[in-house]
């Protein structure tokens, strides 16, 4: 990503970043909010191929019975994969207040219920997440945040997208290292994440973490039902799909991965990234499965509303190719009209299965947190008052 279109992001615009090339769209001709998935895919094929803008972008909210927000934007601009150097000091606002919503304890004691349920055979898998809110003084540079992302996670995915607000302004802002999937020509590729491990400053420790990571029998069982459910979602739209035997190991800055790289080949060429998207996702990655069993587990445990936390960003071009990530390892910035200050809220989640430990998921969490504090220039709160 070369450094004229971080330099050249504003509030409002929309960002994507992948390791291949960067997308940055700017104004609002048009907006799609649409919650059925065919009818969404239909109308914004249709307003692209009626219109001279190249592509769509937008989000998918975690709550599929939510509306989606995908725009029409005014201007659109490409470029390579370049990176900033590194990360910068980031001039931050003075940080008034750092609230954990749930408090770690809590949080724990979620896990715990979660466990029950699924040794109970309720579930085969549900992903807890928690969020940390700070409230700051002024507004944050977004674009300067944004430019840290991208030099921290080299492979994978810095995003800003414009929200729905109804005061000021929302912006979802991160640097995710998957994608849910892409699509060019009749190929569609997913890559799905599932399985983790904080990274160590020690390089021994650090590969000792990779390496455990690879031996969980817990991680590579949480990996399968993700990929299971993946293929099983792909496979009424491909003709043949490409399945590897067994996850690879994949690091960001902050935590280690299992993950595995899906290649299939559409049966039908006029379904879209969107549409495919919709099909997809959530994943158990994000929510669990059964899915309405996870979903509804989550909307019971969990203190907030996810919102576009957990969805997906990305694009789609008037022949269906585009490309869609997971909103994870993400930060909503909320701005009030005429007001100074910003609300910055963090959101890590984990996946939970019948061998988690209440207190390695809020550990794990923790260290997902790092990704948007390190690019703040933050430290990482305590697990625990002090």
């Amino acid at each position: 990503m070369t450094p004229g279109l971080i330099a050249d992001y504003r509030p409002g615009a929309f960002l994507l970043a992948s390791p291949q090339r960067t997308l940055l769209a700017t104004g609002v001709q048009q907006v799609v909010t649409e919650s059925d998935p065919d009818e969404l895919a239909t109308r914004v094929t249709k307003l692209l191929v009626d219109s001279e803008v190249p592509v769509a972008v937008g989000a998918l909210p975690f709550d599929t019975a939510a509306a989606s927000h995908v725009v029409l934007p005014e201007a659109v601009r490409w470029s390579g994969p370049g990176r900033p150097a590194g990360i910068r000091p980031l001039a931050l606002p003075s940080l008034l207040e750092t609230v954990p919503v749930p408090p770690p304890a809590d949080h724990e004691r979620s896990v715990a219920a979660a466990v029950a349920l699924l040794r109970a055979g309720e579930l085969d898998k549900v992903v807890l997440a928690r969020s940390l809110r700070l409230r700051l003084a002024g507004r944050l540079d977004v674009a300067a945040l944004l430019a840290n992302l991208a030099a921290d996670n080299a492979t994978g995915y810095t995003y800003a997208v414009d929200l729905p607000a109804r005061d000021g302004r929302r912006t979802l802002v991160g640097a995710t290292p998957e994608m849910l999937l892409s699509r060019t020509g009749q190929t569609v590729v997913a890559n799905p994440f599932a399985g983790s491990m904080p990274r160590d400053p020690d390089a021994g420790q650090d590969r000792r973490n990779g390496e455990a990571l690879v031996a969980s029998a817990k991680d590579r069982a949480e990996h399968r039902v993700v990929i299971d459910t993946v293929v099983d979602a792909l496979r009424p739209f491909c003709r043949t799909l490409s399945v590897p035997d067994g996850p690879s190991l994949v690091g960001t800055s902050a935590v280690w991965h299992l993950a595995t790289k899906i290649t299939g080949e559409l049966a039908d060429p006029g379904i879209s990234s969107l549409r495919l998207a919709t099909a997809l996702h959530p994943t158990p990655a994000v929510c669990g499965r059964p899915r309405d069993i996870a979903k509804a587990t989550i909307a019971r445990i969990e203190p907030f509303d996810r919102g576009f936390y957990a969805g997906a960003i990305g694009w789609c071009d008037a022949d269906g190719d585009g490309q869609w990530v997971i909103g994870i390892r993400c930060a909503e910035i909320a701005e009030p009209a005429g007001g100074p200050g910003s609300t910055v809220t963090l959101y890590a989640g984990g996946g939970i299965m019948p061998a988690s430990q209440p207190h390695l998921e809020l550990e794990e969490t923790s260290a997902k947190f790092r990704t948007l504090l390190r690019a703040m220039g933050l430290p990482s709160p305590p697990l625990s008052p002090p």
